[in-house]
């Protein structure tokens, strides 16, 4: 048996860590990251997508499903800025949308996905917020979205939840090193905390670049950054729905969840308000422009914005 050279196996070693999905710099036995990848699609309107069946299907593995997600924000940064985005209003914009994606059409296609078990309900509730200035600076590490997020659960910021999705929300003057905004616009994993096992993501502010992380550079809301914020979100929470610990519940023989099958496309009823901006659905008199998700059927998945659509 031939034994490799040492400059070779460091070379295999980062192979096999990126063919995980794992970012080299976070070394071996990190937690597998999902990314959700940055806009592929030229400037314009959003892309409607196709209406057809979304193969290769999606297949659950036999992992941990959440039947009802509590969100839980951590405001990391400078959330009063004169920029426009970086704004209480642009905060409450995020709220309002946590407090009534559950039990709407476009949330409850995830009850499609109850199995295991496991009945995924449709409704998501609100748990809390936290804020942090800066604690690991304003260039983070993968590894730090979990620093920032234990930290809040210990303070008592925040409270340790099993249930519990919790968003590392950043500011537009703050980066993540592995790739915002150049490899992807947000990602979920799962971890352990100090309290114990937690599901986290990470989203930045869009504002940063709507070229890479909006599919329009005006928002229903008349904030693009947050308003492209809210689609990450909803991409996060659904994919942490039904694929809590990545790729242990439901995913596609590559590796795709169910929103990334759908990603960057927001079906055939685009509507458009006076100041230009499209949207797609309606929650509690706010409009938000958020991407489909994947429909799970025996006769084949296809992507929607609401259950009720066939």
């Amino acid at each position: 048996m031939s034994v490799l050279p040492k400059v070779a196996t460091s070379i295999l070693s980062l192979i096999i860590a990126a063919s995980m999905g794992l970012a080299a710099n976070e070394g071996q036995g990190a937690p597998e990251i999902i990314n959700h990848k940055i806009n592929p699609h030229d400037t314009g309107a959003p892309t409607a997508g196709s209406t057809g069946v979304v193969t290769p299907p999606i297949t659950y593995h036999g992992g941990a499903l959440i039947p009802t997600p509590v969100i839980y924000y951590i405001w990391y940064g400078n959330w009063n800025q004169s920029n426009g985005s970086d704004t209480p209003a642009g905060q409450q914009i995020l709220r309002d949308f946590a407090r009534t994606i559950g039990g709407s059409p476009h949330f409850s296609i995830n009850t499609r996905y109850s199995a295991g078990g496991y009945t995924i309900s449709g409704q998501v509730l609100f748990g809390g917020e936290a804020t942090d200035a800066y604690s690991q600076g304003s260039r983070l590490r993968d590894a730090s979205i979990l620093t920032i997020v234990n930290d809040a659960i210990k303070s008592g910021k925040v409270a340790y939840d099993p249930y519990g999705v919790y968003f590392v929300l950043t500011s537009s003057d703050v980066t993540e090193t592995s790739g915002f905004c150049n490899k992807y616009c947000g990602w979920h994993t799962a971890g352990t905390a100090t309290s114990g096992h937690v599901r986290y993501s990470f989203v930045g502010n869009a504002f940063r670049c709507l070229n890479a992380c909006a599919a329009q550079t005006v928002g229903p809301n008349g904030n693009a950054g947050i308003d492209a914020m809210v689609s990450i979100i909803a991409h996060e929470l659904e994919e942490a729905t039904t694929d809590a610990d990545p790729r242990s519940g439901w995913a596609d023989s590559g590796g795709a969840e169910n929103a990334d099958k759908c990603a960057w496309t927001f079906g055939q009823n685009l509507k458009r308000d006076s100041q230009g901006a499209y949207y797609n659905v309606t929650l509690n008199n706010r409009n938000y422009l958020i991407q489909r998700n994947l429909k799970h059927a025996s006769c084949g998945d296809t992507c929607n914005v609401d259950l009720n659509q066939q």
